[in-house]
C-alpha cells in the first residue's frame, strides 16, 4: 500500500522489479509519477497491468477499470434531475494527476454543460479524496456560497465530509452525490443523508486484473482496456 504517496509507490515497484516478479498489477497514486517505474519494469521484461487508475506513459499490457467518464456523467444526470435542472452546484475534486479524478470530472462537467445549462458550477476545489479535507473545504465553500442546490464529489470520502460540514452549519436542502459506494456511503444513502453514489465493483476489478495477468502470462491475447460496469445507488 503506497498510502497515496508517489515516492512510496516508486520504492515498492522497484522492490518488485528487483525480486523479478512475473507481473506487476498497480493502482497508481499519480498517473504521471508512476511512469518511470513502469518504464523500469518494461526494461526488465516484466508485464505491467493498471487497475482502477491508469498511467500516462510506459507500456501497460492492459488497463482494468470502471468507465470513470461514464460514472461522472451518471452522477451529473442524477444530480441535474434532483435539483430540477437549476441552481448552484459544487464539485469536490479528487487528487490532481489521478486518472480517476480527471475522468470523473470530465464526465460530470461534459454532461452538466451540455444538458443542465441552468445549473451553475460555483466552486470546483480539490479535497484530495479525503474525508477531513472534504469537511474543511466544504466549510469554506458554505461560507462563500449562501445558496447551494447540489454537490458532486469524486469519491464518497469527500462527500461524507461535506455532509458533516453542512450538518454542522445547519444548511439543509442540498443534494449530495458521491462516487464509490463504500459502506459508510451506502449507509448514508439508506439514512437519506446522501442522495446517490456511483457504485464501482472493486472486488471484480481486482479479480479481472489477476485473471487478465494470468491469461497473458499463459500466452493468451488480452484486451488493452477491460471496462468494469458501474451502477447508481439510490435509496
Amino acid at each position: 500500500d503506497a498510502q497515496d504517496d508517489a515516492a512510496k509507490m516508486t520504492a515498492g515497484i522497484e522492490d518488485l522489479i528487483t525480486r523479478k516478479v512475473s507481473a506487476i498489477l498497480v493502482n497508481p497514486t499519480d498517473s504521471d509519477a508512476v511512469v518511470p517505474s513502469i518504464e523500469k519494469a518494461n526494461a526488465a521484461g516484466i508485464p505491467v497491468f493498471t487497475v482502477d487508475r491508469g498511467a500516462n506513459g510506459g507500456v501497460v499490457v492492459s488497463h482494468i477499470a470502471s468507465d470513470n467518464v461514464a460514472g461522472g456523467k451518471m452522477a451529473a444526470e442524477y444530480l441535474c434531475k434532483a435539483i430540477g435542472g437549476k441552481g448552484n452546484v459544487v464539485e469536490l475534486q479528487g487528487i490532481a494527476g489521478t486518472s480517476a479524478a480527471r475522468d470523473r470530472g470530465q464526465g460530470f462537467n461534459e454532461y452538466m454543460s451540455a444538458n443542465c445549462k441552468d445549473a451553475v458550477i460555483v466552486a470546483q476545489q480539490t479535497a484530495n479524496f479525503n474525508r477531513d479535507e472534504g469537511l474543511s473545504v466544504f466549510e469554506n465553500i458554505l461560507q462563500a456560497q449562501p445558496e447551494i442546490a447540489g454537490v458532486f464529489a469524486h469519491n464518497d470520502e469527500m462527500i461524507l465530509g461535506a455532509i458533516q460540514a453542512a450538518e454542522a452549519a445547519g444548511r439543509t436542502g442540498i443534494v449530495f452525490v458521491g462516487f464509490d459506494a463504500i459502506d459508510d456511503a451506502v449507509a448514508a444513502v439508506k439514512e437519506g443523508k446522501l442522495a446517490a453514489t456511483v457504485a464501482q465493483q472493486p472486488a471484480l476489478m481486482g479479480q479481472l486484473a489477476v485473471q487478465t495477468a494470468v491469461l497473458y502470462l499463459n500466452g493468451d491475447k488480452v484486451e488493452a482496456y477491460i471496462p468494469v460496469a458501474l451502477s447508481l445507488v439510490t435509496r
